[in-house]
């Protein structure tokens, strides 16, 4: 008996400190009460700096969100693995339920000219640039902290339900340092 309570002790101490670490790396985020959107949006436009993602419908802004990007996001992408989100102006050229972030809105991304600049330089322009959600392994209302992707742009699963209804294939997508 004894030794059955040192192993319930044991587990609920694992079980704190894998708690105590997910807070290290986790947020939990509010869901707000909106109306929901209708129709399609014509822009996306993303401030980096700011960390924003704006929604424009029939000229309007529509929707607000807090963004992550690149886990070094400043300055444009150049080449894979940098940590850079790319600025410019794309379009959502894919879209995928199955990927390993809730859903996710592919950019066309790299374009002419970034595979051109990597060719010169004999390095991979890299590619796979998303508005996604967070990873499938992080609980629903939670969040991961600061700036963590490889250089796409990322919201709340409940955020991107959202994004995921009204912006399809070929949405304007402006990145803005």
């Amino acid at each position: 008996m004894r030794g059955l309570a040192r192993l319930f002790s044991l587990l609920c101490l694992l079980a704190l400190l894998g708690l105590g670490l997910a807070a290290l790396y986790l947020r939990s985020v509010p869901v707000p009460e909106v109306t929901p959107l209708a129709g399609q949006v014509e822009r996306i436009i993303v401030e980096k700096a700011a960390r924003r993602m704006v929604l424009v419908q029939a000229g309007k802004p529509v929707r607000e969100y807090r963004i992550a990007l690149g886990f070094a996001p400043e300055g444009d992408k150049e080449r894979q693995g940098d940590g850079r989100t790319p600025e410019g102006t794309f379009r959502i050229d894919r879209r995928n339920e199955g990927s390993a972030y809730h859903l996710s809105l592919g950019l066309d991304y790299p374009q002419a000219e970034d595979r051109a600049r990597a060719k010169a330089g004999g390095y991979s322009p890299g590619g796979d640039i998303m508005i996604h959600g967070q990873p499938n392994a992080v609980p629903e209302g939670m969040m991961v902290k600061g700036d963590w992707t490889a250089g796409c742009i990322a919201l709340t699963n409940a955020q991107m339900r959202e994004v995921w209804q009204v912006a399809g294939i070929g949405t304007l997508v402006e990145v803005r340092p």
